[in-house]
């Protein structure tokens, strides 16, 4: 059966690039495999951070009485808080079905695995079919490491840890990144105790130290155990335990095993090999600027093809896709603001450079830091923890980066983004009435801080 459009995997790219090609008049089948949303609305961003949120309750209940407010015993009904992630869940995987349905018979749903099996051709549930134009959107899983004895063991990933009924007595975890970390703290909040176990200095090793240090001082005023510098050299079952012995001689007992260790993205039984389409050493989707392939008429968005995966990339990538489908639209991918932020508390913030990227391309920079708690705002509400930044072009006075590790960092680093997006000067914020009390106010005054902006 021939379409117009074939897109695999129902992700956040996938399901509104099938939905408004369809709406212009495109016939569009969506294929998906398991459940629809893809990781954002099952196993990523919507059940984490409603997990985050709860968790958050907790913490706030039992530190109370540093505001003068006395709780008592802080209890977490385990079992309530998955129910209620569960619910959101269902609620947001309901929006997408509601959304292919609002597309029109343009749009047909085939749940099955697809796989390519020649050019433009793919084949599900043992049917076959044909587009002038096929995007793949099939996302990403986790990595297992190679690591004697780990195959002996039950282990847990982002995934089946959302699925625990229970709480866990001491979870260890493998790999201090942005999943490793938001998990990690999410639980010791929630009760059990915690062990991080990160191969470099630092966890979030990828940020500057300095963003990086507060928010291990806060893990470890919480009692997250965190063995960096270090990795599990054997893993192995000790009765109803898992036992995890260190490179540096640490040994570690725990009754769960969670492996954060990073992604790879699903292409291994996607057929890429008869469709003409090559992937790099690590299975991402090969793609230029327009997001094509090696392959004629096929493209490819989200999380297979590498690079940052945040779910706002993903969504992002299908509006410059579709205007190139649609509207001929000559932007590409390469030129945009990527900002993140990681659901820690506080929060990690980032858009644009940092200072170790900077300092690697030899470019110039003017920098400004401030203590988070020199914010009036975090004072008030004793959420002083955390470190602003920002890098400046001396040339121009427009911002090259710019890094918040505070509460509400991800709301905050938006104004930096529009900054940048709209290349204005950090003058605009300089001279900008800010709010006061509020957090924005001291991003005002962390930019006050360069040279050419102080109070003379």
């Amino acid at each position: 059966m021939q379409f117009d459009v074939i897109v695999i995997g129902s992700g956040q790219a996938g399901v509104p690039l099938a939905a408004r090609l369809a709406e212009v008049g495109r016939r569009v089948l969506l294929c998906e495999r398991k459940l629809l949303g893809g990781t954002c609305v099952n196993y990523g961003c919507t059940p984490t951070k409603t997990l985050v949120a709860s968790a958050r309750a907790a913490h706030v209940a039992r530190n109370a009485a540093r505001l003068g407010v006395h709780t008592g015993e802080v209890r977490v009904d385990f079992a309530a808080v998955m129910e209620r992630k569960n619910h959101i869940v269902d609620q947001w995987r309901s929006g997408v079905e509601k959304r292919l349905k609002r597309a029109g018979e343009k749009l047909r749903l085939v749940e099955g695995h697809a796989r390519f099996v020649g050019e433009r051709q793919i084949e599900v549930n043992g049917d076959r079919y044909g587009a002038d134009v096929v995007i793949i959107n099939t996302g990403g899983r986790p990595v297992v490491p190679k690591v004697s004895g780990l195959d002996g063991v039950t282990f847990l990933n982002n995934k089946s840890i959302l699925e625990l009924d229970r709480l866990p007595r001491h979870l260890i975890i493998l790999g201090g990144g942005y999943i490793a970390c938001e998990f990690g703290q999410m639980f010791r909040r929630f009760g059990s105790d915690v062990s991080i176990i990160q191969r470099g200095k630092h966890l979030f090793d990828r940020e500057d130290t300095d963003l990086v240090e507060p928010l291990e001082e806060v893990f470890r005023n919480e009692g997250l155990d965190l063995h960096l510098g270090t990795e599990a050299e054997s893993i192995a079952k000790s009765g109803d335990d898992v036992s995890v012995r260190l490179r540096d001689g640490a040994h570690l007992r725990g009754s769960h095993l969670m492996v954060a260790t990073g992604r790879r993205a699903n292409t291994d039984d996607l057929g890429c090999d008869a469709a003409g389409v090559e992937l790099d050493e690590r299975g991402a989707v090969h793609v230029d600027a327009h997001y094509r392939t090696s392959a004629a008429g096929v493209y490819a968005v989200g999380d297979v093809i590498g690079g940052p995966q945040f779910t706002h990339t993903a969504w992002d990538d299908h509006r410059i896709l579709y205007d190139i489908l649609v509207h001929e639209s000559k932007r590409g991918r390469d030129d945009r603001l990527i900002p993140y932020t990681v659901f820690v508390d506080p929060q990690l913030a980032r858009v644009g450079m940092s200072q170790r990227e900077a300092d690697a391309a030899n470019v110039d920079y003017e920098m400004a830091t401030m203590p988070f708690g020199n914010v009036a705002r975090a004072v008030e509400v004793d959420e002083t923890a955390g470190t602003m930044k920002v890098l400046l072009d001396p040339k121009n006075e427009r911002i090259l980066g710019a890094a918040i590790v505070g509460k509400e960092a991800g709301e905050l680093i938006h104004i930096f983004v529009a900054l940048m997006q709209a290349k204005a000067t950090a003058r605009a914020l300089v001279d900008a009435q800010a709010v006061h009390p509020t957090y924005a106010e001291g991003v005002q005054s962390l930019v006050m801080r360069l040279e050419r902006y102080k109070l003379k």
